[in-house]
């Protein structure tokens, strides 16, 4: 079963209403059972207060009546007294002694056989005189059962160890001390029955909370639903942003990023719709001098001018073949597959450029040199280095005329700095030529795919500078034009960060 959001947040929602309501509850229990401690030491104390009060005769039938806490005045509408909730009895037992300490009165339970004073095992039990309050003691004898009756197969009076609550009250003006016992099962009764109460409804509340978080849950994933609809419903070259008015600020970021993508994948697109139109079009011209040349061969009589006419096919097939390359490499370097890069002489792959070169540069009468010697590493990957090398003096080799030079120079951006802090080191490559050079206002042109600058004679593909940038901007690099030897032609220079410096 795939992930959900929805169910994992209710699980999560769930769990903590789940803990927070038993933390409650116990909670509840604990203050109600607190409450009730009070309540009942209140009650016992009006009741002794009460008895205070009371002459002999009452007293004495006071004594002969079973006192039952349960009894309760029922509302206006009902029949009368009523029983309360509470499933365990609920006898008081009461004592009243004079100041002589006499038994004025007592509750059967209290004096077995007639006797005035409890039994021995009892009497030793009870609060003396002279410790008034409430207090909870460990008595024998019935708990909460009829006069006269046993517990647990034993006689009354005999000690089985039942908490029982009392309370005692000194009397000043008659001098009376009223003793009143309650067993203490009944007020965990009443505190079990008030944390019944108070968790009845909330159990009875968990489904409708349930339902209603589920709906509201839903709800809020409304927007997640309305933008899969969305993005389900586009044809594939419907590329423009979405737009769904008003939504969450917790959707917003995802469709920013999904028009951002989009953004770019038009991009994408129309780069390459553009780049193979211009590739298309370099193409056509070099096949269609290709045909020519071969028709001429075809129907020349002549041996030279067949030569000639196969010798520029020849020609074009080469110029069309590095057309290709150039294609490719542009390609591969769109793509943005990170090739492994390691530390590289500059220098080195430099010295070889110029030597792959050489021929070409001597056919044309044009010198090429590297001016500097120093050793310098640079973090790359060697092969689109020596292209970048490549493309850069073979650009500078088209457009210079016989006699012209092209120097390439390996040095420090700024030679002071690299020796205040060597750790900030920068390595300049330029590659300068005095050739008719470039206007200032075609400059900033020299990076676009097929262009060539306006008046020039020479063949190319006009991709020699774009693959240069692109190398560049692969590295980290920075690419600059400036103006070439003696103030003339032009100068590309193009900033690396130093790996090493010998």
């Amino acid at each position: 079963m795939p992930a959900s959001i929805r169910r994992h947040l209710m699980l999560l929602v769930f769990a903590s209403i789940a803990l927070v309501w038993g933390i409650t509850l116990l909670s509840s229990f604990r203050h109600a059972k607190h409450e009730v401690e009070e309540w009942e030491d209140a009650r016992l104390a009006e009741f002794a207060q009460t008895l205070t009060l009371l002459d002999q005769n009452d007293l004495t039938a006071l004594s002969k009546t079973q006192i039952d806490a349960r009894e309760e005045f029922g509302r206006a509408g009902s029949n009368g007294a009523q029983d309360d909730d509470d499933k365990l009895p609920r006898d008081m037992l009461f004592q009243v002694r004079d100041a002589r300490g006499r038994v004025l009165a007592s509750s059967p339970d209290l004096v077995p056989l007639g006797a005035w004073d409890p039994p021995s095992e009892l009497a030793s039990e009870l609060p003396s005189q002279s410790q008034g309050g409430a207090r909870t003691i460990m008595l024998g004898g019935p708990v909460g059962g009829q006069p006269g009756s046993q517990t647990g197969g034993q006689p009354i009076g005999q000690p089985i160890g039942q908490p029982w609550h009392t309370y005692t009250l000194h009397d000043a003006p008659s001098g009376r001390t009223v003793r009143v016992l309650e067993p203490a099962n009944t007020r965990s009764d009443l505190a079990t029955g008030a944390a019944r109460r108070i968790s009845e409804p909330i159990v009875f509340t968990l489904p409708i909370l349930a339902l209603l978080v589920w709906i509201s849950i839903g709800h809020s994933f409304r927007p997640l639903r309305i933008l899969s609809k969305v993005i389900d419903a586009r044809e594939v070259n419907q590329l423009e942003p979405i737009d769904m008015g008003h939504s969450p600020s917790e959707v917003r970021p995802l469709i920013d990023a999904i028009n951002h993508l989009l953004s770019r994948l038009r991009q994408s697109i129309v780069r390459e719709r553009t780049f193979t139109a211009d590739a298309a079009h370099e193409l056509k011209t070099p096949l269609a001098a290709i045909k020519v040349q071969a028709q001429v061969a075809l129907a020349a009589q002549d041996t030279l001018q067949q030569r000639l006419a196969m010798e520029r096919v020849v020609q074009g097939v080469d110029r069309s073949a590095r057309l290709a390359e150039q294609l490719l490499l542009l390609a591969r370097l769109d793509e943005h597959d990170r090739m492994p890069t390691w530390a590289v002489a500059l220098d080195g792959l430099a010295r070889d450029v110029i030597a792959a070169n050489e021929d070409e540069a001597l056919r044309k009468g044009i010198r090429v040199a590297l001016v500097s010697n120093a050793r310098f590493e640079i973090v790359a990957e060697p092969v689109l280095v020596s292209i970048l090398l490549d493309n850069l003096i073979d650009n500078a080799l088209k457009y210079c005329d016989s006699g012209d030079r092209v120097e390439v120079e390996i040095g420090l951006l700024n030679v002071q700095a690299a020796q205040a802090a060597q750790a900030a080191q920068t390595v300049l490559l330029t590659v300068r030529d005095n050739g008719p050079g470039v206007g200032i206002g075609e400059q900033g042109r020299l990076t676009d795919r097929f262009f060539r600058g306006t008046g020039t004679s020479s063949t190319g593909s006009g991709l020699g500078l774009s693959i240069v940038a692109r190398i560049v901007e692969y590295f980290g690099a920075s690419l600059s034009f400036g103006a070439g030897i003696d103030g003339r032609g032009l100068a590309v220079e193009i900033a690396f960060p130093c790996a090493a410096l010998d």
